[in-house]
């Protein structure tokens, strides 16, 4: 049995680096209409995909502004949580949904703007100007 070589020219490997990124949607600012139970399963799924910190207003007042890492989402609210950070507290911290009622994106989106053509492009120009060793960095947060 042998292996299968495949030879690809410098082309048609570029051609792959500059497919399509993956849009995402716009969500620094959003503050979600939380009508329905359904409506709350979709923000907090919104809100794990979310590259910022958003702020929850639970059932009691209470405010917590969070970076969600984890939602389990079970049969009911009360069988689902999420886990989170809060800036002031490295420690991971758990709520449950039925206690949210309020969420808001608050913080900024890290990655808005952010897409693979920039980098690309940022990429090839010092390549072109016949930089070596390049390396791009993402920028400090």
């Amino acid at each position: 049995m042998t292996a299968e070589v495949h030879k690809y020219t410098i082309a048609q490997v570029e051609a792959l680096e500059l497919a399509p990124a993956a849009e995402h949607e716009k969500l620094e600012g959003w503050v979600p209409d939380l009508a329905t139970e359904d409506d709350l399963r979709h923000a907090l799924s919104q809100a794990l995909d979310y590259r910022g910190d958003v702020t929850l207003t639970l059932k009691n007042g209470e405010r917590i502004e969070a970076f969600i890492f984890n939602c389990q989402s079970g049969p009911t609210l009360a069988e689902s949580f999420l886990q989170y950070f809060t800036p002031t507290s490295p420690e991971k911290r758990k709520v449950g949904y039925a206690d949210i009622a309020r969420v808001e994106f608050t913080g900024k989106d890290r990655a808005a703007g952010k897409h693979w053509e920039d980098w690309v492009k940022a990429y090839n120009e010092k390549k072109a100007a016949g930089e070596k060793n390049i390396a791009l960095h993402p920028e400090a947060l």
